[in-house]
């Protein structure tokens, strides 16, 4: 498990995330599998490599992408108030007993809807007066929103991104990640995980990138994080959080800076298996193992703000597809 911010490729990121998945939520649109449990479980410091700009070209050509045709595009334009988009998304419901997490997700627009301003809004609220949710602790003090596209669409290499306001706070734990498209037939870990961002609110400063397959899962997912050139708080601003991904290799990157890149020579002669198709997720947990409760610093409602989601390919890989 993690330490320190220093300690390399030690941590529960999305330990408890495909265990769920076989025992938790259920969904309310249809879909290809029964749904994820969230996003992972941290105990203790946050680890990784901490990193900035350094080696950015670099990165970007090692990744050998060329992301220049776009195959997955949600924009979430549509009126305040709606629901993300069936034909795109699933909407997960139930709670998360793996990691600890304090939060129920709910149906429909209760907690995920767009803003009537090209984004959408995952919310965190306490439970209203009169609200009643099971979870595993007992009544829920909390709800919020996870949404998928397992069974609608699955990302297969390109540049994979997300540009994100996350909510600050003690207790906020919101991620961006990929599960493999075959977890029913291989379940958890076999399937592959692919974390391209999870940020905590009691580290400011930095996002985490990780990746968990047979031998480098639970405390031992693969990976490390970044922090911003002029340090500022992640939560200040909109991000871009992305992928380039390609056969044997992955390069993480904020607001288009390259920050750590991993290939097969880096799992210890375990199995390299994120060649092939991932789903997309995006949720917003309260409370778990990594981030801890909220306390009395902690506002609610709190938000994870979506500019867009996209997947991009280059034209060869776009060609494949047709």
């Amino acid at each position: 498990m993690r330490h320190s911010l220093r300690s390399p490729r030690r941590r529960l990121v999305m330990g408890g995330t495909a265990v769920a998945l076989a025992a938790g939520l259920t969904l309310t649109a249809t879909s290809a599998f029964g749904s994820p449990g969230d996003a992972g479980a941290s105990p203790g410091a946050a680890g990784g490599t901490d990193v900035t700009e350094t080696g950015a070209a670099d990165a970007t050509e090692e990744a050998g992408v060329r992301a220049n045709t776009v195959v997955f595009e949600d924009t979430f334009d549509g009126p305040a108030g709606a629901a993300p988009d069936e034909s795109r998304w699933n909407t997960e419901v139930g709670d998360n007993v793996h990691n600890n997490e304090l939060q129920y997700y709910t149906p429909g627009n209760a907690n995920a809807a767009l803003d009537g301003e090209g984004n959408l809004v995952i919310t965190a609220r306490e439970t209203a007066p009169g609200e009643s949710y099971p979870c595993w602790y007992g009544e829920c003090e909390y709800t919020s929103a996870r949404i998928n596209t397992s069974g609608k669409f699955a990302a297969e290499y390109g540049r994979v991104e997300a540009r994100i306001k996350v909510p600050a706070g003690q207790g906020m734990w919101p991620a961006f990640w990929m599960l493999g498209d075959d977890f029913h037939e291989v379940d958890w870990p076999a399937s592959g995980e692919i974390d391209i961002m999870e940020y905590v609110g009691y580290d400011p400063h930095h996002v985490f990138g990780y990746v968990h397959g047979p031998g480098y899962s639970g405390d031992s997912g693969i990976g490390g994080s970044y922090r911003l050139p002029g340090g500022e708080p992640i939560a200040d601003d909109f991000r871009t959080f992305a992928v380039d991904w390609a056969p044997d290799s992955i390069t993480w990157l904020v607001d288009d800076v390259p920050y750590q890149t991993l290939t097969p020579a880096d799992l210890d002669g375990n199995e390299w298996v994120f060649n092939k198709p991932f789903f997309l997720i995006l949720n917003l947990a309260v409370g778990g193992n990594w981030p801890g409760s909220p306390d009395e610093t902690t506002v609610f409602p709190a938000e994870l703000v979506v500019d867009h989601v996209r997947v991009s390919v280059d034209e060869a890989s776009a060609a494949a597809l047709d």
